[in-house]
């Protein structure tokens, strides 16, 4: 008789959570992001929210949770039922946190679409290197001085596995507070590279005053599709800062298919397409990705994350 009762109470709970699943989303789905107001993340959340919303037939609502590089966002979403009505803006600062916290790979959430590809590029002055084999071939005696903006993370991360996987000296890494003085810094030839992003210094590479002289990725960018990709290369140094969306481990496959249906129809509308390239500097079609894309990249992320800190020291 107990196992009967305990039957139907499970078969109830089946129903109501499809019933759910049926109605969702009836109520305003909250997109939470780890930085504040303005930053590229908080800006890639909201570019979304204005083309999925339509789609989806509900409000969403940017949630800014800053704080622990990134902790404070994760243990938000901890602490919300999973139920997709909180999504998590995840990004490279994720893997970080997760690496640290001991994981390789992405745990404890299921993805849901990619929103931006932006890899690592590596620039340098115009006139000093005339490609990449001679920027390489530099490094094989003597060490550069590497500008980046964040320690312990995809900047300083991405510039030491490249010169491991290169087979160069290590860079001398100088750290610098934004984009805009790593820049001038390496204009004035305080620093010998930048690791940057390619939108960050579109106006400069214009100018003829930075070029870039590495992709760190598998594939050319259509903005630059003559600079050399660490794959065309033989490097194994494949690093992108990514920005995409996540929900809770444990929320109902009914809902995470109509959330993975609905981000992948608004992203890929013209509206959003024209953020990315008009704001960001990207290809559309080379950043928005579905969900089995963009879960390996996660995985892949926090693993080599791991590899990378560990061998830096970060990690004991």
């Amino acid at each position: 008789m107990k196992t009967r009762v305990l039957t139907v109470g499970l078969i109830a709970l089946g129903m109501t959570g499809l019933a759910q699943a049926a109605d969702f989303p009836d109520e305003t789905i909250e997109v939470v992001t780890h930085s504040g107001a303005g930053g590229g993340t908080d800006l890639t959340a909201r570019a979304m929210m204005r083309s999925v919303e339509p789609v989806l037939g509900t409000d969403m609502v940017v949630v800014n949770k800053p704080g622990g590089a990134g902790d404070v966002a994760l243990n938000y979403i901890d602490e919300r039922p999973a139920d997709g009505y909180t999504l998590l803006t995840w990004t490279t600062g994720h893997a970080v946190r997760q690496a640290k916290a001991g994981e390789t790979e992405a745990t404890g959430l299921i993805p849901i679409a990619r929103a931006t590809n932006d890899p690592q590029v590596l620039m340098t002055q115009c006139g000093q290197y005339d490609d990449a084999r001679a920027f390489i071939d530099a490094q094989k005696e003597a060490s550069l001085r590497y500008g980046v903006t964040h320690v312990a993370n995809i900047d300083d991360v991405s510039a030491f596995m490249f010169g491991k996987a290169a087979g160069i000296q290590q860079p001398d890494i100088v750290s610098f507070k934004g984009g805009g003085d790593l820049q001038t810094n390496l204009i004035g030839g305080n620093i010998d590279v930048a690791v940057l992003n390619y939108g960050e210094a579109t106006s400069q590479i214009k100018a003829g005053k930075i070029c870039p002289m590495v992709v760190m990725a598998d594939t050319p960018l259509s903005e630059a599709p003559d600079v050399a990709t660490t794959d065309e290369l033989g490097i194994d140094a494949d690093y992108a800062t990514v920005r995409g969306f996540a929900v809770k481990e444990g929320t109902p496959p009914e809902v995470v298919e109509k959330l993975r249906s609905a981000l992948m129809e608004g992203m890929q509308d013209e509206r959003f397409g024209k953020f990315l390239s008009s704001t960001m500097g990207l290809d559309p079609q080379e950043s928005v990705a579905g969900h089995e894309t963009w879960g390996e990249q996660m995985d892949s992320s926090v693993a080599r994350m791991h590899q990378a800190l560990t061998e830096l020291g970060y990690i004991q």
